[in-house]
């Protein structure tokens, strides 16, 4: 190989090893939500010394531009000035704020959910009992294994093993079983339960012993099986009673809470809490859509000082190992802080272009609210629009979320594959979705629409449509088969 070859091949190498860490940093960034992405900031001016937060002009200004399809794009004057260098190492920044709140709410955090914990409120309330030293250390390891939904998790043999092998305190099964029972009768009604079974019967035994509470006590306790395959007529029958007090029995159920803990906890399942912040929002405009990046990260910069000692170490050859170690740190930090900065712009600059183009492809919708209006589209169009790779999009879009007119919207609800309608024009198929709940939701509750027949009802509206996916969008929706969904 030749000198010249050798060099050009190593310059390509080296260019390979230093787009690296830079492709794997954006990608990281790209997937961040707005939360993150302040902590990623904060820590890494922490770490690195180049970095710093940039001074903002308070009297900084916004520019309303329109793009070519009469979509208005929102700028700072900033942002218009940085437009003119677009290199690789200096895009366009798009810091934009909210036009619901002021740029100077320093205040604003977005809200909490699950700020109270089961534990410590079922803590705070077997306090109030009168139980012994041992007792309440038991109680304590209850109620430590009870599940955010309420449940208790594991058994009172468990319990008790774990107890003296932590503590090495002397206790049996039967001490357990005693004080497990007090923690039942905390609130909320039906805590410390050990399946859904048990926790409605917990409810059920606080209620007033009127006729209705004690039938449906007996449904519960002698014919849950049947229940909860809703096979009503046989209760009623091997109960003795007629369809109106079934029916006021089963509302009474149905009125119960199978997941009593989320009543203190505010969620709606098992999963941990979140923070949904959203990081775009999109406000109507006539007939024009306002696209905004909602974002409270800083503009960074490098360090004034630590540029003047940069270029002092540049500009002279180290002679001393401590000398070029000194250097060696001071440009490996450098070189960090730009890094970090151009892909943080790079990546506010990718978000905003992809939410934009997400706009123009689904203009109608965000006029309108309605999913009638959402038009099929699926990565691979993003994609093609931004010009970037369709790994990139999926990064983007992943756990980001747009404030509109209608409501908060994760980005994926906007993709969605197409099939055609007997019309010959290409639906999505959260249109599809749109029409098979309105289906269900009307239908005939004491006679249920099979999916055979929910198949044939959508093609009469034009949708060609096979019975098996019809299950499949029933899941999707989290809509039980037909049997299940029968009511007296």
């Amino acid at each position: 190989m030749s000198s010249n070859n050798r060099q050009i091949l190593e310059q390509r190498q080296t260019t390979r090893l230093w787009i690296a860490p830079q492709q794997k940093l954006l990608g990281r960034l790209l997937e961040m939500t707005g939360t993150e992405l302040e902590e990623e900031v904060r820590r890494a001016t922490e770490e690195n010394p180049a970095l710093e937060v940039a001074d903002s002009s308070p009297a900084e200004q916004e520019h309303v531009d329109r793009d070519e399809d009469g979509e208005i794009i929102r700028e700072t004057a900033d942002d218009m000035m940085k437009a003119d260098y677009r290199s690789e190492d200096d895009i366009p920044y798009y810091r934009l704020s909210a036009s619901n709140r002021s740029s100077d709410d320093d205040d604003y955090e977005p809200e909490a959910v699950n700020e109270n914990s089961i534990i410590d409120y079922l803590m705070a309330q077997i306090g109030e009992r009168e139980l012994s030293e041992k007792e309440q250390m038991i109680a304590q390891y209850i109620i430590g294994n009870i599940s955010d939904s309420g449940y208790l998790q594991r058994s009172i043999e468990s319990i008790s093993f774990d107890i003296m092998d932590h503590t090495g305190l002397d206790v049996t099964d039967s001490e357990v079983e005693h004080v497990y029972q007090t923690v039942r009768e905390l609130d909320p009604a039906g805590v410390g339960a050990v399946d859904l079974r048990d926790c409605l019967l917990l409810q059920l035994e606080r209620l007033k012993g009127d006729e209705i509470s004690l039938l449906a006590y007996r449904v519960i306790d002698e014919h849950f099986d049947l229940f909860m395959k809703k096979h009503f007529d046989k209760i009623a029958s091997q109960l003795g009673i007629d369809d109106e007090r079934m029916r006021r029995v089963f509302d009474l159920i149905r009125s119960l809470n199978p997941k009593p803990g989320n009543t203190i906890t505010g969620v709606a399942d098992d999963s941990h809490s979140q923070q949904i912040s959203p990081d775009f929002n999109v406000e109507i405009d006539g007939s024009d859509l306002t696209l905004t990046l909602l974002n409270s990260v800083p503009d960074l910069q490098i360090s004034e000082s630590y540029s003047t000692i940069y270029e002092q170490y540049a500009a002279k050859k180290p002679t001393t190992d401590k000398e070029r170690s000194i250097a060696g740190d001071i440009k490996e930090k450098y070189t960090k802080a730009q890094t970090f900065i151009a892909m943080l712009r790079q990546r506010q600059d990718t978000l905003f272009r992809t939410m934009r183009a997400i706009v123009h492809r689904q203009k109608l919708f965000f006029l309108t609210g309605d999913t009638g209006d959402l038009k099929p589209m699926v990565l691979k169009d993003i994609a093609a629009d931004v010009e970037l790779d369709v790994s990139v999009i999926s990064r983007v879009t992943r756990n980001k979320y747009v404030s509109t007119e209608w409501g908060v919207f994760p980005l994926k609800y906007f993709f969605n594959e197409g099939m055609k309608h007997e019309s010959g024009e290409e639906v999505s198929t959260r249109e599809v979705l749109s029409a098979l709940q309105q289906l269900v939701d009307g239908e005939d509750k004491s006679r249920p629409l099979s999916d055979e027949k929910l198949c044939d009802m959508l093609r009469e509206k034009g949708y060609e449509i096979a019975r098996r996916t019809i299950a499949k969008y029933r899941e999707k929706l989290a809509i039980p088969v037909a049997r299940l969904r029968k009511e007296i």
